[in-house]
């Protein structure tokens, strides 16, 4: 048996109550590309339609989808699903699952100011992972649909090379 190899990351997929509000922001205040403008997917015999029946089950009747790209290649599928609603509680961390996704932006105060500007949250200060030793720093934000991002100043391999916590 060979070892495996470490996959590369291809996509995530985020819902919204709002499809294009949400291509507003991820275009405007993250920078990413707009690959595939709103489409709206149909519950019916087609390739696509098929597919997510496969995943969602019968009765879903329709959804919106967006595609972006980062600017890393990294796929971002966003989705507004027929009566979609944002959780009261969207930052259930304990509960198994994603809890968030993280972007890597030297000026971390400077994206922070633009997430809240355009409506998000900055659910923390921004904190030093090594004061004094090292500049690596991290927030914790909400986009203005509920998805949590965390911002770090370095790559995660420089960030967590440094060792363990101290």
């Amino acid at each position: 048996m060979t070892a495996p190899y470490p996959r590369t990351f291809s996509h995530i997929g985020l819902s919204v109550t709002d499809l294009d509000a949400a291509v507003k922001f991820y275009t405007e205040v993250m920078g990413w590309y707009l690959i595939m403008p709103p489409t709206e997917i149909q519950e019916d015999d087609s390739a696509i339609g098929v597919m997510c029946s496969d995943v969602f089950g019968g009765g879903w009747e329709k959804f919106r989808i967006a595609h972006l790209s980062t600017g890393d290649r990294v796929g971002v599928e966003i989705f507004e699903f027929k009566a979609a609603e944002k959780p009261e509680n969207n930052f259930e961390y304990w509960k198994t699952g994603v809890f968030h996704f993280c972007v890597q932006d030297p000026d971390v105060e400077g994206l922070a100011a633009k997430i809240v500007a355009a409506g998000g949250k900055q659910r923390m200060p921004v904190r030093e992972y090594f004061p004094g030793e090292k500049p690596y720093r991290m927030v914790y934000m909400e986009d203005p649909f509920g998805n949590i991002i965390e911002i770090y100043s370095h790559s995660y391999e420089l960030t967590y090379s440094a060792g363990a916590y101290v």
